[in-house]
């Protein structure tokens, strides 16, 4: 499976038919002005355009995502982008970061120089890693595989063949949150030979307790989860609910307005973020046009939310996991799964609690990321070989 370099290079075209958008966007008339509460606050979102349109620079953004080691790759017919960076320690641990949605592998990329060079960051060189981040199939600049859509199983299977076939790593350690999570607890269930362990941010829904219908012998923690994620896919899972069943529907307004698409994205920072309100109080702008650009100048919003709906009609049983597992609990992130469901689940090594830092973990507190994967790998680098 030969190796591209890859370098990001966006037309001037389509930069000049963005700036055109932006210029002509018809807002919406008469929306009930309550801030957040029905949706994206129009107020925020058209400061945040007015940055977008007359002050942001994308060359600038380009060149700073250029400056990682980044490929492609085709692996069964699909072509993955991915970044490979290479540790400085004595013997770097290989590890692969998954990231979700609506984020993109920017999610990870703060989270690059704490774990190639811990020295230069307050850490020991025994702590270094081989960072490996693909951009999920559909997501910028990894492309639909020919045949269609893809569940986190099918992604699962890529990204062993990735680290085994195409970068020639025996074993590795795998992390995710969000759809990452999905991803990296699949590749943990079919592949368990070829990891260390697993460093996970969430373990997503756990519809088995949603769907118990005698809850009779159910804890109280898993009542209470139980309660709390019936409330929160009620009042927060409508783009869920469209993206696993109708997302072409929804991809047409998307794909064709950049405002629309940046509102969709955004209200998902705000809510599930640790932000106190205010996504700029934890991203900059930038960050947050930068992630939207990924989407808009690879119109991959469809191929993108098209996985909902693969993971609700295709997607196969996973069982138990049986590699070491480290959860870490962001403070601030959405549906805290119970405890004994997880260990009953889960070989868990262990389990921590973050301080701080909400759904998008590594673009929030990647500091506080860096330390808890590094102390989770450390029993797992006598037996690395690779």
């Amino acid at each position: 499976m030969p190796i591209e370099r890859f370098e990001i290079k966006v037309t001037q075209e389509a930069l000049d038919d963005l700036k055109y958008r932006l210029a002509h966007v018809r807002w919406p008339e008469n929306l009930t002005p309550v801030d957040w509460e029905r949706g994206t606050d129009q107020a925020w979102l058209q400061s945040l355009v007015s940055y977008w349109r007359e002050h942001f620079d994308w060359r600038a953004q380009e060149a700073k995502l250029n400056q990682f080691s980044q490929f492609r790759t085709n692996i069964d017919g699909t072509r993955v982008h991915f970044i490979h960076e290479y540790g400085k320690g004595p013997r770097p641990l290989p590890i692969i970061l998954t990231h979700g949605w609506p984020d993109s592998y920017m999610r990870y990329l703060k989270l690059i120089p704490l774990l190639t060079d811990p020295a230069n960051h307050g850490g020991s060189p025994e702590d270094a890693f081989d960072v490996i981040i693909p951009s999920l199939p559909g997501f910028g600049f990894s492309d639909m595989p020919d045949h269609g859509g893809v569940n986190n199983f099918i992604i699962s299977e890529l990204w062993a063949k990735l680290m085994t076939e195409v970068l020639g790593y025996a074993r590795f350690v795998g992390a995710g949150g969000d759809i990452g999570s999905g991803v990296t607890r699949y590749l943990a269930a079919s592949h368990p030979e070829l990891l260390y362990g697993i460093h996970l941010t969430d373990v997503g829904i756990v519809r088995d307790l949603l769907q118990v219908k005698d809850v009779n012998h159910l804890t109280a923690e898993e009542l209470e989860y139980r309660q709390s994620s019936q409330n929160w896919m009620a009042n927060e899972g409508a783009y869920m609910s469209i993206q696993s069943t109708k997302p072409n529907t929804l991809a047409y307004g998307l794909a064709d307005s950049p405002v629309g698409l940046a509102a969709w994205i955004l209200e998902k920072f705000r809510t599930w973020s640790d932000c106190n309100g205010d996504p700029l109080n934890k991203f900059s702008k930038d960050e947050l046009l930068t992630n939207i650009m990924i989407y808009w100048v690879t119109n991959s919003i469809a191929t993108s939310t098209a996985i909902y709906y693969e993971n609700t009609h295709s997607l196969p049983p996973i069982g138990n996991i049986s590699v070491p597992t480290r959860l870490a609990l962001f403070a601030a992130d959405i549906m805290q799964p119970p405890i004994k469901w997880v260990e009953q689940n889960f070989n868990i090594a262990s389990i921590t609690t973050i301080p701080r830092g909400g759904h998008f973990t590594a673009m929030e507190e990647p500091e506080l990321m860096a330390e808890d994967i590094r102390a989770f790998c450390r029993p797992f680098r006598k037996a690395n070989t690779a």
